[in-house]
């Protein structure tokens, strides 16, 4: 049977969670929404107050304000969103989930050893498996997946890993 070993971070945990923001069109609306929303109305009130003031000085305050903003605003939602994430987690469950993790395939299920314990997942409730650049997903619910970080593969073959599960999942899923 294909066994894989391998380290799961916290920066992987928050790959994972960045990569579904993206891929969620709900949120990235917000986003979008935000960045061009609040300097709008911002620019509104400069003008305005240039306008009716003739204040020069302070709609250019104004104006750098609203830019900044739209520049400014992703990386702080971006940084927002990191602190939710592991706020998600208590302490014991980040210990519990950060470590060493050992896949091993088996005809019914995967069995994953991890410093939280042993857990089987039948091939019947996994979804699919996602391949990235630096990353495997099996996913075992739309929102919930392994991630298995291609740069912390201790031991096995990841790429034939991977095939074969696939391969249950179409098999027996």
């Amino acid at each position: 049977m294909f066994e894989i070993e391998y380290e799961f971070r916290e920066q992987d945990l928050v790959h994972f969670n960045e990569l579904r923001l993206k891929n969620n069109p709900e949120m990235q609306k917000k986003i979008r929404q935000n960045r061009m929303l609040v300097p709008g109305v911002m620019l509104v009130f400069g003008l305005f107050y240039y306008v009716y003031y003739q204040e020069m000085m302070t709609t250019a305050y104004i104006t750098l304000l609203a830019i900044g903003w739209g520049i400014a605003s992703p990386f702080i939602m971006k940084i927002d969103m990191r602190r939710q994430f592991f706020n998600k987690y208590t302490e014991a469950e980040k210990k519990a989930m950060f470590g060493i993790h050992h896949l091993k395939i088996e005809p019914e299920y995967l069995l994953e050893k991890s410093p939280g314990g042993k857990h089987k997942t039948p091939w019947g409730d996994m979804l699919r498996v996602e391949r990235h650049k630096d990353y495997i997903y099996i996913y075992i619910d739309f929102d919930a997946a392994i991630v298995i970080p291609r740069e912390t593969i201790k031991s096995g073959d990841l790429k034939a890993f991977a095939k074969q599960a696939e391969q249950m999942i179409d098999r027996l899923g």
